[in-house]
């Protein structure tokens, strides 16, 4: 029943695109989730999980199935024809052992490694907070490259927070150490902090390597808290969020790895909808 559910799904989400005008297509490449999407399918079974997502035509993964070893985990993806181009930890693991976070990313094949968040008062994420981050992410990042991985800092929203005659995310990445640190936009939450996804990619170029692609609900109320209801992350393309235009700038400055992340409850109906409305688009 759920492998049919899944069909019905992608074939109505073709159906919706189906009117899109010709031309060459503008995402040419492979479709990409974040394992967090299915984070309530992985406790029920990895495997029959990996087949969903095989089945929606998902050849990439950031992530790894929970509490499974990266070894076996991996190994059930390669089997599925799906890669793992990169991974997450938690800021506290990432500072107290970088080897070990290393190691779990070379056991996934991973070449990248991302936090998503950094520890702070609830109030406010503040410059001490972005000093103590620039310093912890210069260190681990060392120590990543020295094993083949690249760090990237996962964008929440709650970094731009003003600072001098910009934000603090603009003093962090000014801040980092390019040589060992990088970063992954996720574009809801940057434009949910009150980013301008596109003017970011164009400003910082090369230091940005992943993509998280999502889309928001129309109309929701935003503010620099880095959280909002998971059931506002809709389908792409029937949010606010101008998918079309950083697309464009994203392949301009040469990022290779998009993932779809949908934090709703409606994974199964979205996430083909957001796999063919990526397939409409033209250039």
């Amino acid at each position: 029943m759920f492998r049919f559910l899944i069909a019905l799904a992608v074939i109505a989400a073709c159906q919706n695109t189906a009117t899109a005008q010709k031309g060459k297509p503008l995402y040419t490449f492979p479709f990409g989730v974040q394992a967090y999407t299915f984070r309530k399918s992985f406790p029920n079974g990895v495997a029959a999980t990996l087949d969903t997502i095989k089945g929606m035509g998902i050849t990439e993964i950031e992530g790894s199935g929970g509490n499974m070893p990266p070894a076996e985990f991996k190994k059930l993806c390669d089997e599925r024809g799906i890669s793992i181009p990169g991974t997450g930890t938690s800021y506290e693991s990432l500072v107290k052992d970088p080897q070990a976070a290393a190691d779990m990313a070379k056991a996934l094949g991973s070449k990248y490694l991302m936090v998503a968040w950094i520890p702070h008062e609830k109030a406010k994420f503040n410059l001490d907070n972005a000093k103590k981050a620039v310093a912890d992410f210069n260190a681990a990042g060392k120590v990543l490259k020295e094993n083949g991985i690249t760090f990237c800092y996962h964008v929440h929203g709650y970094e731009f927070q003003p600072y001098e005659k910009g934000t603090l995310l603009d003093y962090m990445i000014q801040q980092s150490n390019p040589e060992y640190v990088s970063f992954e936009m996720d574009v809801l939450w940057t434009h949910f902090g009150g980013g301008d996804p596109v003017a970011l990619l164009k400003k910082y170029k090369d230091r940005w390597k992943l993509l998280h692609v999502k889309d928001l609900r129309k109309g929701t109320p935003k503010d620099l808290s880095g959280g909002t209801s998971q059931e506002n992350d809709v389908a792409l393309g029937t949010g606010e969020i101008d998918i079309p235009n950083i697309i464009r700038e994203a392949k301009k400055i040469g990022i290779k790895h998009y993932f779809i992340e949908d934090e709703s409850s409606r994974v199964i109906k979205q996430v083909p909808q957001s796999i063919a409305y990526l397939k409409s688009l033209k250039q």
